[in-house]
């Protein structure tokens, strides 16, 4: 679609609004049209006159009087739908609807009947119409303690409140916001996944499922994850780094950063920075000038030493040889140098201020396994 098309966006302040506002500016659409609750009858009427494409997300979800829903959902469809059949080129329409139009409470009869008029509207229209029947949807700006368990969660463990589970075994399927606003701006290129049936509802693809025990269990362990420096599970399009990434917007502004341990002597000092179950650790050593760090091997353990300031040597030995390896190594020339099992080694500061090296390990230490043989260089 051209990036000068008219877009008209309902709701475009709610949460999912924001998010595809956000989308659609990076994707370089120039002409954006948000329509809001505050918003007078003329100027939607304004905006359909010319729009060329629809999003139509604003509804009802949590009304003082069930009626509203009506009025919000449905009412306020027609009235959208009405005003798109008198333009000159009816735009197409999408529309955020719930799983719940399948049920028989207010809120799924309201959503049902917006949907029925979308349909009736493209049919009539001959117009493209997309209806997404959208599950939990999680992920940045959502509000806490309104409609999502999920933002609850990350805005709870986020700032220190306690996580309320009434049933851990309750099961709820959920879809991340990029992947919502992935499949809008899909459909507005007419790239719509399809459910297969009749009349065709549009699907958000990769759906979560879990439960709200394994939720409160995953969320509630970012924080902790800050006292062990555990890294939580980032596996490419998982939920728990979906989550992650929503539990990080979470956080109050002024605890953003976190203090580490520094284990400091007369040498230097040696921190820990990360450490994961699969993956290893991460350290920072610091050296003072004229000091040497290490005179020990390891049988299975191995590192990766890169020096980002000051400049040293790392020498090598095996255990049984006479023989020393050395590689110099400066921040000036950022080199990785793998420490292989079954050799001694050590690391020198040879310039006259601290040194500074990132050390990764493929296992996090173990006081109680350290397999570290000393033994010098």
């Amino acid at each position: 679609m051209r990036k000068d098309t008219p877009i008209l966006i309902t709701g475009a302040g709610g949460f999912i609004g924001k998010n595809l506002m956000a989308a659609l500016k990076t994707e370089g659409y120039t002409d954006l049209m948000p329509f809001e609750r505050d918003d007078t009858p003329e100027t939607l009427a304004a905006y359909a006159a010319r729009a060329g494409f629809v999003f139509h997300l604003a509804g009802i979800n949590r009304p003082k009087d069930p009626g509203e829903f009506y009025a919000g959902n449905a009412g306020l469809t027609d009235t959208l739908l009405e005003l798109l059949a008198k333009a000159e080129t009816p735009a197409p329409v999408l529309v955020t609807s719930s799983t719940q139009a399948t049920l028989d409470n207010d809120y799924g009869k309201s959503k049902a009947l917006a949907e029925a008029a979308v349909f009736g509207y493209g049919e009539a229209a001959g117009a493209p119409v997309y209806v997404f029947r959208l599950p939990g949807v999680f992920g940045k700006w959502c509000r806490p303690n309104y409609n999502s368990v999920v933002a609850t969660f990350c805005h709870n463990a986020a700032h220190g409140l306690p996580l309320e589970v009434r049933d851990a075994a309750y099961s709820l399927p959920l879809v991340y916001i990029d992947d919502v606003v992935r499949a809008f701006l899909a459909a507005m290129d007419g790239e719509a996944v399809l459910d297969g049936q009749t009349p065709a509802h549009c699907l958000v693809t990769p759906e979560h499922v879990t439960t709200l025990g394994h939720l409160a269990e995953v969320i509630g362990g970012f924080a902790e994850g800050r006292k062990t420096l555990a890294a939580p599970y980032l596996a490419a399009g998982s939920l728990e780094k979906k989550l992650y990434s929503t539990w990080l917007s979470y956080l109050p502004t002024d605890a953003f950063s976190y203090p580490l341990t520094m284990h400091c002597d007369a040498r230097g000092s040696f921190t820990e920075f990360l450490r994961t179950p699969e993956r290893g650790q991460v350290s920072v050593n610091i050296s003072k000038p004229g000091i040497v760090k290490g005179n020990h091997w390891h049988n299975s353990k191995n590192e990766k030493f890169l020096v980002v300031s000051g400049r040293g040597v790392i020498r090598f030995r095996k255990p049984d040889e006479e023989t020393v390896y050395e590689y110099h190594v400066s921040g000036d020339k950022l080199e990785v140098v793998d420490i292989p099992t079954g050799y001694t080694h050590n690391i020198e500061n040879l310039g006259e201020g601290d040194m500074v090296t990132l050390m990764w390990a493929n296992e996090a230490f173990d006081p109680e396994n350290p397999d570290t043989i000393p033994l010098e260089v």
